[in-house]
């Protein structure tokens, strides 16, 4: 990562937390307000294009093939990184030479060069981060790769930035809106907002895959669960794009305006606890508010902050899935043959390979709670360890032909809900049966839907997401 010093340089810091508050990247000269907006030295704003080369970072590869790099150069802290079209091929060759790596920086934001964490990339060494939470921490400096006040950090993340024994607590009270009780009353629910929204394409023979498939059924279905009505959907949606959106100047430019649409979300899911405590409705909303363990409730607080959770991961993580579970099929038109063949029998297995291909999670961080070892790299404590489910998920010593799209992958041991741990995915289950219904509904309804042109991608290190992708099929009468 030496050439990154060449291009890119911190001017000015905050004289209190020594944070970079000024610089240059490439040609261009940036400083942070108070308030977090990114601008020129002299105040004036940058248009999107200066944003999106601010984000790109350094373009440490130039014309080179990932083949042709050394592993020890592969510099993860920068957006131009993620954007690579060879990206799963320069991961792959960290978890072959250089599994666990040092970083530096967080991608897509400029400033921040002086963050320092390792890259975790093979699937045992995931596994591991993930199921000793006693030695790699969520709530220190929470699960971004940036640390966060913890304050902030539980309020936007709720329990993905807790540890034991307060995480425990936290968890066995929300998983009683989570039984397999609970998730299958809302099959029903799932199967017709499915219907409804094929219903709304079929006849047009085009679309727009995230739009108009992919985004609304997870979030219908949030709002069915909680109650929330028709007419918040939409702002629903707008809020969590903002939150997951960090670093895509479409969504959002400041520090400011995320933790302004954490708050809406905050203040909306405090409000409809309180709600639920005075009129009791047949919701999940109402389960949680009035659900006990060991004689212990959920305060509207931390409702609150769980609501935040559930809207954004619940929303965008399956939004993500089933967008790239539509492009894989286009993509691999043998695999939608045989799921075509025999949908009952396949189904099953295609969620998990749609899921592990996706990917939707890139990451989660974790931090040492002592001095340790990990992929034969000393790591101290206090070090900030980044587990990357987008490489684990294509570790060719767990999956057989692991760049190959397998609608019947019988041995998919992926890590797209976590590798385990205290930190398991709680909609997992909720998530597979989503993406089979809207699979089932569009195999049966639109069996020629095809990707007609590149996706958009979400310029992120964290969700692997698509904003927009058009799409044709046979329209129906």
């Amino acid at each position: 990562m030496d050439n990154r010093s060449e291009s890119e340089e911190i001017t000015e810091r905050d004289p209190l937390t020594g944070r970079a508050t000024g610089g240059r990247i490439g040609g261009l000269e940036w400083r942070l307000s108070p308030e977090g907006a990114i601008s020129h030295p002299d105040g004036t704003a940058y248009t999107s294009d200066e944003l999106r080369e601010l984000g790109n970072g350094v373009d440490w590869i130039g014309d080179r093939s990932a083949g042709d790099v050394d592993p020890a150069e592969i510099d993860l802290g920068q957006g131009v990184t993620w954007l690579h079209p060879e990206r799963e091929q320069l991961l792959e060759r960290l978890r072959h030479d250089l599994p666990v790596s040092p970083q530096r920086g967080i991608p897509f934001l400029a400033g921040t060069s002086d963050w320092d964490w390792w890259a975790v990339t093979r699937h045992a060494d995931v596994m591991e981060v993930s199921r000793h939470p006693e030695l790699f921490a969520s709530g220190r400096g929470g699960t971004n790769i940036g640390d966060i006040p913890d304050e902030i950090a539980e309020f936007l993340g709720s329990i993905i930035n807790m540890d034991a024994p307060r995480h425990t607590k936290i968890r066995r009270l929300i998983s009683t809106g989570f039984t397999p009780k609970q998730v299958s009353s809302l099959e029903e629910a799932v199967a017709r907002r499915a219907r409804t929204i094929v219903d709304a394409i079929a006849e047009q023979g085009t679309c727009d895959v995230v739009r108009d498939i992919a985004a609304p059924l997870p979030l219908q279905v949030i709002c069915d669960m909680m109650g929330i009505p028709a007419e918040d959907e939409q702002r629903m949606f707008e809020l969590s794009n903002v939150i997951l959106g960090f670093g895509d100047p479409e969504y959002v430019t400041t520090v400011g305006d995320l933790v302004s649409s954490g708050m809406e979300l905050f203040q909306y899911g405090l409000g409809l606890a309180e709600q639920r405590l005075r009129e009791p409705r047949d919701d999940i909303a109402t389960a949680l508010v009035h659900a006990e363990v060991d004689g212990e409730r959920l305060t509207a607080a931390e409702l609150g902050s769980f609501f935040v959770l559930l809207v954004v991961a619940g929303n965008e993580t399956t939004r993500t899935a089933i967008s790239h579970g539509i492009l894989a099929l286009s993509q691999h038109p043998e695999e939608r043959a045989k799921w075509l063949a025999d949908p009952v029998g396949v189904g099953p297995t295609a969620v998990e390979e749609i899921v592990r291909w996706a990917s939707p999670v890139i990451h989660f961080r974790r931090t040492a709670t002592a001095d340790t070892e990990l992929g034969d790299q000393r790591i101290a404590e206090g070090d900030r360890v980044v587990m990357l489910y987008l490489s684990a998920n294509r570790d060719g010593t767990v999956f057989s032909e692991p760049d190959r799209f397998n609608v019947t992958r019988s041995a998919n041991d992926h890590v797209a809900f976590g590798a385990g741990g205290p930190h398991f995915c709680l909609g997992a289950n909720l998530a597979r049966r989503e993406i089979r219904v809207m699979f089932d509904e569009l195999l049966t309804r639109l069996p020629d839907l095809t990707v007609t042109g590149e996706p958009d991608r979400l310029r992120s290190a964290f969700i692997n997401g698509i904003k927009r992708m058009p799409a044709a099929f046979t329209p129906t009468r």
